[in-house]
This record gives structure tokens, C-alpha cells and sequence, in this order.
């Protein structure tokens, strides 16, 4: 194969394999996301689980993907081999989200997402060091953008169709379930259309090159030596991700104050359209004025959101706050990505990125299981409050102890 002609920009100055990687992200956030906004209300209503269960079961679900994203990404960086990797963890999350249409008790559908997220963590390091590698040293933030606007592309049309279906067949959850699978076989065969990284890379400070496949030899440095100041940027990561919990909480808190029912797939697909633009124009900026700027001003915006979702009770004005919380990951998303890869060498990228994606699993877990605590014993308004704070904290510890460092 001709790695030249597979990487060279193509449309929009985006190489093919950055389009194929961005179409497997559609597709599997359009299956996804037909199933995610529902399931606090298939979980309450039809289940009859309580709100603190939707914590333990989404707190339980990224918990479940933490270690693998670092052995995988590890494994990806070890055998120079990340397809593979890439293909598996995919197929897992395609061959189980159907399963939540069988389910008749919410511990059965805790065990379909904690297997959807074990998929989730095998794939998330080799793909984002996929990413790393097929994207310019000065576009890093362009192309993590775009791949995040893909993601949320998909994310509009999954609940565009999943209300569409619910107009036509209320209530009628199982059967839109099942038929995720199509779009999950999609995402099958675009991976395997996606080219294995270069066949050969330059180690660090080198002119050597190492095959794909053969195992990186310890001259080049220990995969876990990435440098203070990436591991003091993951500890500050990780305390806001303790703030950040499931937005499955958002959408019950939504429903809580009369949003119906049929309305929140389409309130979850207008969201996930202002995701789309702004993380186009967030990986952009980034590139040009650096990245840590917007990550703190995208986590100020978050407390803010956060804050308002604590403070109003009026349907009209939380539905408002609710669109404008897309900001926030157009900000953040792809530029604290962009950001690892800028501190990673590109010979420990895989493990990187599952050193990242971890820290934000276990910070989910922790904030789920926190946030659907304060909610069912002290009240929905102190969640929102907590979240806020902590996301506060982060900010102003993102620009201190980055404050004599060059931005980007």
C-alpha cells in the first residue's frame, strides 16, 4: 500500500484516513446515540430503576473501560500494531448494543453497557494514536476537531431518527434498540478500509525506523516516561472529570421538569449540532493561539452551564442552558487530545492517550456514582452545584500551574 497517496490531504485538506476514521465515529454515535438519550427513561419508566441506579450503571460502564484504554493503548504502542486493536473494540460495541432491546431488569442492561464500554476502552488509545499519527504536527487540533465534529455529527442523527421512529411507534424502545445494528455493521467495514499505521516510524531524536509489528526496543524509552508536565496535566484533568458526570442526568433533569418524552432525542440531536460547529472551529483555534487557553475557558463555561442547571426550574430556560453546554465541547474535546499528542513522543501515543482516556474513566465513575448520590439524598439542585465547583477548581489550577509554559 501506498502510504504517501493514503495520507496526502484529500478534501478539506483532511487525509483519507482521518475521512475514515471520522465516518467509523458517525456511525457508531448514530447507533449510540439512538439508545442513549432513552435509556434513563427506559431505565425509570419502563424498568423501574431509580435515579441512583442510573448512576451506578453509567458510573460502572466507563469504570469498566479505565485499565484497558491504558493496556491497550500500551499494546498499541508495543506491537506498533493499532488496527487491530481498533477493529476489536468496535466490534464488541456493535455486537452488544442491540442486546438492551432483550433486557427486562436494569442489572441486565449495567451488563450490555459495561460490555459497551469494554469495547469502548480497547479501541480509544489506538484510535486516537491513529489520529496523532495521520495529522500534521500544525493541524493536530484541526484534525481532533474534525473527528469530534464527526462524532457529534452522528450524534444528531441517531436521535433525529430515534424520534422519528418514537412518532411513528410510541414507546415501542426494544425494537429501536435492535436496529442499531445496521449502522454498527457499517462501522465494521469502514475500519477495515483504514490503512495500519506508517509501516515504518522515526523514533525520537533518531533517523532509526522500527516495522510495524516489532516491539519497540528500550533505547527508545520506557513508554511510561512522558515527563511531569503531562502527568501534572492528567492530574488536573482527572479532578475536573470528578465534576463531570453522565449528561444522562441532564436529560433526566430535563424530563424531571416536564420535557416529554418524544422531545429529548431531538433536544439531544440540536445539542450535539452546536458540537458539530464548535468543535470544527475549537480544533481551528487551537492550532493558531494554543490549547490550554480554551480548555480552561471551556471548563469555565462548563461551571457556568453547571451552575444554571442547579439554579433554574423553569423547562424553557434549562432546555436553553442545555444547547448552549455544546460550547463546552468544542473547547475541550479535541484540543485536550491535540494537547496529549503534543506532550506524547510519538513512539508512547497509545499509551498516552489510554493514560488520558483512563483518567476520564475513572473520574466519570467517581462522578456518577457522586452525582447520583447528592441527587437522590440531597437534591438535584446541589449535584449541578458540585459539578460546578470542581470544574472551577480545574480552571484555575489550569492556569497556574501551566503559567510559564508556552501555549499549544
Amino acid at each position: 500500500m501506498n502510504h504517501s497517496a493514503e495520507t496526502r490531504p484529500s478534501r478539506f485538506g483532511l487525509s483519507r484516513p482521518v475521512w475514515l476514521l471520522g465516518w467509523v465515529s458517525f456511525f457508531t454515535d448514530m447507533a449510540s446515540e439512538t439508545v442513549y438519550p432513552l435509556l434513563p427513561l427506559f431505565l425509570t419508566h419502563v424498568l423501574g430503576a431509580s435515579p441512583m441506579s442510573l448512576g451506578v450503571i453509567e458510573g460502572a460502564a466507563e469504570a469498566a473501560n479505565s485499565a484497558l484504554k491504558i493496556v491497550s493503548g500500551w499494546l498499541a504502542d508495543r506491537w506498533r500494531s493499532q488496527k487491530k486493536l481498533v477493529l476489536l473494540g468496535y466490534g464488541i460495541a456493535s455486537a452488544v448494543r442491540p442486546l438492551i432491546g432483550f433486557a427486562t431488569a436494569w442489572p441486565q442492561v449495567l451488563a450490555i453497557r459495561f460490555a459497551d464500554r469494554l469495547g469502548k476502552g480497547i479501541r480509544g488509545a489506538p484510535r486516537d494514536a491513529m489520529l496523532a499519527d495521520f495529522a500534521p504536527a500544525n493541524a493536530r487540533g484541526r484534525v481532533f476537531g474534525f473527528h469530534r465534529a464527526m462524532d457529534h455529527a452522528g450524534a444528531v442523527t441517531g436521535p433525529l431518527l430515534a424520534t422519528a421512529f418514537l412518532y411513528f411507534y410510541p414507546g415501542n424502545y426494544r425494537t429501536l434498540f435492535f436496529l442499531t445494528i445496521i449502522p454498527g455493521t457499517i462501522v465494521i467495514l469502514f475500519i477495515l478500509r483504514v490503512p495500519e499505521r506508517s509501516p515504518t516510524l522515526v523514533s525520537p531524536g533518531s533517523d532509526r525506523r522500527h516495522p510495524v509489528g516489532e516491539s519497540l526496543p528500550a533505547s527508545d524509552g520506557p513508554l511510561w516516561k512522558l515527563g511531569r508536565s503531562f502527568y501534572v496535566a492528567m492530574g488536573v484533568i482527572l479532578l475536573f472529570s470528578l465534576g463531570n458526570a453522565s449528561d444522562a442526568f441532564l436529560l433526566l433533569r430535563m424530563s424531571d421538569l416536564g420535557v416529554k418524552a418524544v422531545w429529548i432525542p431531538l433536544l439531544w440531536s440540536a445539542l450535539h449540532v452546536v458540537k458539530v460547529v464548535s468543535s470544527l472551529v475549537g480544533g481551528t483555534l487551537s492550532d493558531r493561539f494554543g490549547r490550554r487557553g480554551l480548555i480552561a475557558l471551556g471548563w469555565l463555561w462548563y461551571a457556568l452551564v453547571y451552575a444554571a442547571f442547579g439554579y433554574f426550574d423553569s423547562p424553557a430556560t434549562v432546555i436553553a442552558i442545555f444547547l448552549s453546554y455544546g460550547l463546552y465541547f468544542g473547547l475541550t474535546e479535541g484540543n485536550e487530545k491535540a494537547w496529549v499528542a503534543d506532550m506524547a513522543p510519538a513512539h508512547a501515543r497509545g499509551t498516552a492517550f489510554g493514560i488520558y482516556n483512563a483518567a476520564l474513566g475513572v473520574g466519570t465513575l467517581a462522578a456518577s456514582l457522586i452525582f447520583g448520590a447528592i441527587w437522590t439524598r440531597i437534591s438535584p439542585h446541589a449535584a449541578f452545584l458540585t459539578g460546578a465547583g470542581l470544574a472551577l477548581v480545574a480552571s484555575g489550577l489550569l492556569f497556574t500551574m501551566f503559567a510559564t509554559e508556552s501555549s499549544g
